[in-house]
């Protein structure tokens, strides 16, 4: 194994082929990384680089090829991409579109890096994929009305025909910033080397950097070594140790950490694979020489995460409560919001009274959404904008409780605050013991402690097997038992074995067993010699049967009424508020005015409906162009199929998504609705992350 540094250009000048094994997967770069790729010569252009980094590529000589005939072990993502690059740029070149200095740039792009053109009637090309992704190159090369528009090398060439043509760079300019692409080129020698064995290796997660290695290496590999001493001693590693350690094994990872800080910056919480690109966009916006303060930015944060970890000596004991209860039910998708409302309080502006309340209102509000059974993946957006939510209301941080509550409280749909009606009929009839253990053991916790002084290591016990949530009535009732319980006692059985008002904690599940009530209260270390608190209430008893749990029910119900309290605020907005609903939730929009939409970290206003429905639509594509592509081209057999067209003239009404491509638009906003719930599905996004703000109107809108 032999490895060098050199220039993509010249490693692809002196191939005659490059072939990209049957075993590689298919070219897969979407738009967004042809996107990266092109902002990154602009910026070595822009910045006058010598040369850009630009990865890795292993190859071994084909063995049944010719002495530069090189079968692509690792790397074709980006010998394909600067390919359909160079022959978007040459064919404009040849069509007039762009000019050169150089009369023959043209040529000497084809003939050196693309294909040799010596012979006409034969034209020799030197990148040849996979056999799907070489035919649709292969019409590239051809008139336009033959390209394969479902794959993505053909969406990428036309990304980069179109880019070009923006003329953000000259032509030779382009060039010359190809020119200085970087790359590592190793050569693996069999026998000695497998190359599949190497594919397989560097297509393993065992190595793997971590995205919070990355921008580690990302932040001080450039910088002069006096510097990158400094700024790791004072930033980095303390950053690490307060947000990232993992003491059983002793290593750091900072990625959820940057994911929750990006998400506070950006407002859009981006996929924990994809931390280092959001964090180099978002680092890139700021000049080199502010550096330093982004990452005395990032350590203030790393702080405030460590608290939510840890708790602080700082605190009050009862917000140190409630911090590790709210790690135990693992919410870290409150993280965003939390370290928000520390800042504030390290400001002063909300005090610890305030900070406690906030973080009970957190509490309260994730609890009741597990009783009733309301999505988990709500809250993420729920928690991202939820400071913003609350500053929104008057420009202001006053009265932060207030306007708290009442933004939980007129939140609808599956994003809504249960009230006490939902919740208490939910809790009665909540199988809570086959609750996940984590949800279980913050239930009874809070049921034995409270908020009292007096406090019992309910997770302490549960952790190390000391306590064991109970069944009173027991799973597999006695004869005794049955008698107890009447005739009727398989249906009261079924009804209420599972249910809260049967169940308790105990340290001597394995001697109550299934013994008659009267023994387990009366026995040895039973209900009456019981240390702990519900277990007393249940001693009270003289007999187990549904007059008893109906009574135990309603004691428990009014209880968790008061450790989960309803929202209840006196504040009220100047203006009405507008309802919000997510694109899954089971709501008829008919009869309401849209006002502006939120996806994908953007919040835009909108006319209309249908200005809504294309627009979503333009979001996906940019995400990705094969779709709508290939349902375009498709017989109307394909579900979808009859929505999508490249001739607008095909719908009485219709708007364009892009060149070739329009989407019927003359259908009700019920049908919208519904099309967009299949689309998302086709695009695998979540419905959760399209959010409406809308509002009553007087008449149905004209396209509903």
């Amino acid at each position: 194994m032999t490895g060098s540094s050199e220039k993509l250009l010249e490693f692809l000048r002196i191939s005659d082929k490059l072939i990209i094994p049957v075993y590689q997967r298919n070219y897969d770069w979407k738009v967004e990384h042809c996107k990266t790729l092109f902002k990154d010569l602009l910026d070595t252009i822009k910045n006058d680089r010598k040369t850009h980094f630009f990865g890795g590529i292993v190859y071994v000589n084909d063995p049944d090829g010719g002495i530069a005939e090189l079968l692509i072990i690792d790397g074709q993502q980006r010998i394909t991409t600067v390919t359909l690059l160079l022959l978007a740029l040459a064919k404009l070149l040849k069509e007039g579109k762009m000019e050169s200095t150089e009369q023959v740039l043209a040529d000497i792009i084809i003939k050196k890096y693309l294909a040799d053109e010596i012979n006409p009637d034969k034209r020799k090309i030197k990148l040849k994929p996979i056999k799907g992704d070489a035919a649709a190159f292969e019409r590239l090369w051809q008139n336009p009305e033959e390209y394969h528009h479902k794959s993505n090398v053909t969406v990428n060439y036309l990304f980069f025909y179109e880019q070009i043509q923006k003329k953000m760079l000259t032509a030779d300019q382009l060039f010359a910033a190809i020119q200085r692409l970087q790359v590592i080129t190793i050569k693996l020698t069999p026998p000695d080397d497998d190359p599949q064995l190497v594919f397989e290796s560097m297509n393993s997660t065992g190595l793997d950097l971590n995205e919070g290695d990355k921008i580690r290496n990302y932040i001080l590999m450039c910088l002069p070594a006096s510097v990158q001493e400094k700024y790791y001693n004072e930033y980095w590693n303390p950053i690490e140790k307060k947000a990232g350690c993992d003491k059983e094994s002793n290593s750091y990872n900072v990625s959820w950490f940057i994911r929750d800080f990006l998400s506070i910056k950006q407002q859009k919480i981006p996929g924990i694979n994809a931390v280092y690109k959001s964090f180099k966009d978002y680092a890139e916006q700021k000049r080199e020489n502010e550096f330093e303060s982004l990452l005395i930015d990032m350590l203030e944060y790393a702080r405030r995460y460590e608290k939510l970890l840890n708790g602080s000596s700082d605190f009050p004991k009862i917000l140190n409560a409630s911090i590790d209860r709210l790690n135990r039910f693992e919410s870290n998708v409150t993280r965003p919001f939390l370290l928000e409302v520390l800042r504030l309080k390290e400001q002063n502006i909300l005090s610890d009274d305030d900070a406690i309340d906030v973080f009970n209102t957190v509490e309260s509000f994730l609890f009741r959404r597990t009783i009733c059974d309301l999505p988990s993946n709500a809250l993420n957006k729920i928690f991202l904008s939820l400071a913003n939510d609350i500053n929104r209301q008057d420009k202001t941080w006053n009265n932060f409780i207030g306007k708290l509550r009442y933004v939980l409280s007129v939140k609808k749909g599956k994003a809504r605050f249960p009230d006490d009606i939902e919740f208490a009929e939910d809790l009665r009839h909540k199988n809570i013991y086959k609750m996940p253990q984590r949800y279980k053991a913050y239930l009874f916790e809070r049921f034995e402690n409270g908020n009292s002084r007096e406090h019992k290591s309910v997770y302490k016990y549960l952790d190390d097997g000391t306590y064991s949530v109970d069944h009173i009535m027991p799973q597999t009732p006695s004869p005794d038992w049955q008698k107890a319980l009447g005739s009727d006692y398989k249906t009261i059985h079924e009804h209420w074995l599972h249910r809260l008002a049967n169940l308790t904690l105990t340290a001597y599940n394995s001697e109550y067993k299934n013994r008659v009530f009267e023994e387990k209260r009366t026995m040895k270390a039973g209900y009456l010699e019981s240390g702990i608190k519900m277990n007393q209430y249940i001693a009270r008893n003289a007999q187990w049967g549904v007059t008893e749990l109906e009574q135990r029910e309603e004691h428990l119900v009014e209880q968790a009424l008061k450790l989960w309290p309803y929202v209840n605020t006196d504040y009220s907005p100047q203006e009405k508020a507008l309802d919000e609903y997510a694109l899954d939730d089971d709501i008829d929009f008919t009869g309401k005015t849209i006002i502006k939409y939120k996806f994908d970290g953007t919040e835009r206003e909108v006319r209309n409906w249908v200005e809504m429905y294309t627009a979503v639509l333009k979001t996906l594509h940019e995400k990705d162009r094969t779709i709508l592509n290939c349902l375009a081209d498709a017989d109307n057999s394909v579900d979808l199929a009859i929505h999508i067209r490249r001739d607008e003239s095909s719908f009485a009404q219709s708007e364009k998504i892009d060149d070739g491509l329009y989407v019927w638009t003359r259908t009700s906003t019920r049908y919208k609705i519904s099309l967009l719930l299949k689309f998302f599905a086709l695009f695998e996004e979540d419905p959760e992350n399209l959010v409406f703000v809308v509002k009553e109107s007087n008449a149905v809108s004209k396209d509903s």
